[in-house]
């Protein structure tokens, strides 16, 4: 098989890039032009508070309005121009300082705990660990107590540009979640027999 120069590095840049691509979005998800920004939020506090009869409407209404806004301000900061693999590049050669999907999660999930929200779980979780893909990370919020799999995936990366992408786990189009903390337990176990421990 021939490869070209141009083949090579596009097909490196893509091993490197850190997360897996993004899938093409099913017609509930919102992109900026598809609808307006409070637009989105009403959607997005409708969807958490759709998680329970338990959801306090007014950390729904918290939850949505930092998940749609904060990582558009991230975005901003991290000058997030390119779709994600092509950000994913940059942040990985050095160009750009954050923007990978773990860098969305992280800060995320970082600012919905200052929160302190009393009626909604927060779930870190991971895609693709189990298999060749390259992995991908997330925010997941549920009914306080209530398994990850039966929440609401918050992911600022998919979309890229820090415009959230928001949808069940169960109805998840393009990945299948695993709790982090399994994932770690997962690949520690892997390189114990690696390691012939």
């Amino acid at each position: 098989m021939y490869v070209t120069r141009r083949g090579a590095l596009v097909m490196g840049g893509l091993a490197l890039a850190g997360c897996a691509a993004p899938a093409r979005e099913p017609a509930r998800s919102f992109a900026a032009s598809q609808s307006s920004r409070s637009d989105k939020i009403a959607a997005v506090e409708r969807a958490v508070l759709a998680l329970g009869p338990d959801v306090a409407p007014d950390e729904a209404a918290a939850v949505a309005r930092i998940a749609v806004n904060e990582p558009l301000v991230w975005a901003r900061e991290w000058d997030v121009v390119d779709p994600p693999l092509v950000h994913n590049i940059k942040v990985n050669t050095g160009v750009k300082p954050r923007g990978l999907c773990k860098h969305w999660a992280e800060d995320l999930e970082v600012r919905l705990r200052q929160e302190r929200l009393q009626s909604l779980s927060l779930h870190r979780a991971i895609a693709n660990a189990d298999t060749l893909r390259i992995e991908h990370s997330t925010v997941i919020v549920s009914a306080r107590g209530a398994p990850m799999a039966s929440g609401l995936v918050l992911d600022p990366w998919r979309q890229g540009q820090g415009r959230l992408w928001f949808g069940r786990v169960a109805d998840d189009p393009k990945y299948r979640w695993m709790r982090r903390a399994d994932v770690f337990a997962m690949k520690r176990k892997r390189r114990e027999r690696q390691d012939g421990l």
